[in-house]
């Protein structure tokens, strides 16, 4: 199936004057097979882009809900090829974005990498603790093969380095929403509002990091951000229906999914 890609999705919006809603999984969580149900639980939702999490066995910018997500896949046996099949089976016209580390990327040769994620139908990669000053390789790759490269901008990085990332990033530039690792939150930080207004870039400003409501995303959407980046909230559903005598592709479970994303897709819809 065809894919669209980041700027033919975020175009699109723009012209319906309707900001993203970017939903996050771990793919193989619980286990591989139900990842289908899950991104499509996303989709019917309203989730404009679905970024798909490649495990990792020391993901940093995770807090405890997407670690745990990361180490059930892991123990489920999905591995970077595995990930790859999966992604390409997807059953979706949704842009799909990769989000891993920098380890899993150079055990499997980064130019290899690229070139098998495009083969897949991924339309872009996060790799949060690859820096920008780091990033010429993969950069090119990603050029080379038609990838963006998704760079994150925190409250603390300093404006130099904010028109490095602006001047490598495509796609959309991530903007951390708070310090600190993922994991929903029950408000939105002041920090946001003026990490949106430093950031001039005509790339769509998306916020992550601890969004998991409707209202919230409505609020970000309102302080000028162009998309929101769900993970935590969603994951935790998943989490909530694994386990003995318990199974992740029950009508339930993807019905929640389903009404999460539609909240928070209507947050979205105002202009900022």
């Amino acid at each position: 199936m065809s894919r669209q890609n980041l700027s033919g999705k975020f175009g699109e919006l723009r012209a319906k004057a309707e900001g993203a809603l970017i939903g996050y999984l771990m793919a193989g969580d619980p286990s591989p097979k139900t990842t289908p149900e899950l991104v499509q639980a996303l989709a019917r939702g309203g989730a404009d882009v679905i970024e798909l999490g490649l495990p990792f066995s020391d993901p940093v910018a995770d807090g405890p809900t997407i670690q745990a997500a990361g180490q059930r896949a892991l123990a489920a046996g999905l591995d970077i090829e595995g990930y790859f099949e999966l992604a390409e089976a997807l059953d979706t016209e949704v842009p799909l974005v990769c989000m891993t580390y920098y380890n899993p990327v150079f055990r499997y040769g980064p130019e290899r990498f690229v070139e098998r994620a495009a083969k897949a139908g991924i339309s872009g990669l996060i790799v949060p603790d690859l820096p920008v000053e780091e990033a010429a390789e993969l950069h090119e790759h990603c050029k080379k093969h038609g990838l963006d490269l998704i760079f994150l901008v925190a409250p603390t990085t300093p404006d130099a380095r904010v028109r490095k990332i602006l001047e490598k990033g495509s796609g959309f530039v991530y903007l951390v929403a708070r310090l600190g690792v993922t994991g929903a939150r029950a408000d939105v930080s002041n920090s946001t509002t003026e990490l949106l207004s430093r950031v001039e870039t005509d790339l769509p400003k998306a916020v992550g990091f601890g969004i998991s409501t409707g209202e919230q995303a409505a609020e970000v959407r309102k302080a000028g951000a162009d998309a929101v980046i769900v993970g935590s909230a969603f994951v935790k559903i998943i989490e909530e229906g694994t386990g003995e005598g318990k199974d992740v592709t029950e009508r339930d479970v993807s019905e929640r999914l389903e009404a999460l994303a539609r909240e928070l897709k209507s947050g979205m819809l105002g202009t900022n």
